[in-house]
């Protein structure tokens, strides 16, 4: 366990009757990047809180950083940089001021301030914006310099709760640049999204559904779950084509992705004459079928899929 920097068994949160986290079991190796993944109301954000010590637990057991998540949520807090999915800048202070107030809070000496500074605008990119009033930055600039003020005490682990959200794809692709560089330095980086494509650079990732993990694993081993046949089906009309597959039950399961449907049948058993005819019958012009691998979505929709019928 010495090589791990997350460690939870069991863990839970309830308020109330509700169970938010329903015995999640977690193990985050040091220096590893882990993709916590999940649909909003997933459990995702409470987990969260109770590994940075900010929620109590109702019951299990943890560890973060060597810390009790239990006892010592003070010393897990010291040794930790935690980002939110909501800002956790002033926007009515500048950039270098609330680069200062997070060294202030964080009580480092003037040596250590000075040296943190030189980071967190070396992550940011804002050297030239110092005194830009951070209301005024965009989003993905406003990123980095969250991300840079949660950086300033060097922390081994940090946690970063949608860290993309509402960020356009350059910043979002420079963000994951950062994340990178995080984890070559020997930062370990716990990470939420609901970017599938975000989750493909994650080492390890953790689905969660209705606050239980429904699948851990190498995104290259989570893709061996997937144990049908997948098409990738086009045709004039696939809402309605959809909608026709829904009523009636064809193959395991059918997903819209983009401009076409993902369709999941057993292995060798793909009706091909039965589609066709459910197509006509619904005077529904079929484009272009043709076999195709699954991605983490497609993965993703199916263990859901299943863990609901469960």
């Amino acid at each position: 366990m010495n090589s791990l920097a997350i460690w939870t068994k069991d863990l839970t949160k309830k308020f109330g009757d509700f169970v938010s986290v329903n015995k999640v079991s977690i193990e985050v190796e040091r220096g590893e990047i882990y993709g916590f993944i999940g649909a909003n109301g997933a459990g995702k954000t409470t987990t969260i809180r109770m590994l940075c010590g900010i929620l109590d637990p109702t019951s299990g057991e943890g560890k973060v950083a060597g810390f009790d998540i239990f006892t010592e949520q003070e010393k897990i807090k010291q040794n930790i940089g935690y980002m939110s999915q909501k800002f956790s800048l002033y926007g009515e202070l500048t950039v270098e001021e609330n680069i200062d107030f997070y060294c202030g809070a964080y009580k480092l000496t003037n040596q250590q301030k000075k040296l943190a500074k030189e980071r967190a605008f070396e992550i940011s990119k804002l050297n030239n914006f110092k005194d830009t009033l951070t209301r005024d930055l965009p989003v993905g600039w406003k990123q980095r310099l969250a991300l840079g003020c949660a950086l300033l005490h060097e922390p081994q682990i940090v946690f970063l709760d949608e860290p993309t959200a509402g960020v356009d794809p350059i910043s979002r692709r420079e963000f994951w640049e950062l994340i990178y560089h995080l984890s070559e330095e020997g930062i370990t980086v716990f990470v939420t999204t609901h970017f599938l494509d975000e989750a493909e650079h994650c080492k390890k990732i953790g689905l969660i559904n209705a606050g239980k993990i429904v699948a851990q694993d190498t995104p290259s081993n989570l893709k061996k779950y997937f144990e049908f046949e997948l098409y990738e089906v086009i045709s004039d009309n696939n809402i309605n084509l959809y909608e026709s597959l829904i009523k009636e039950k064809f193959g395991k399961s059918v997903s819209i992705f983009g401009n076409s449907l993902h369709i999941a049948i057993d292995k060798n058993f793909f009706l091909l004459d039965e589609l066709k005819s459910l197509a006509q019958k619904n005077s529904i012009n079929l484009i272009s079928i043709s076999k195709i691998h699954p991605t983490l979505e497609d993965v993703f929709i199916h263990l859901i899929e299943e863990d609901n019928s469960a």
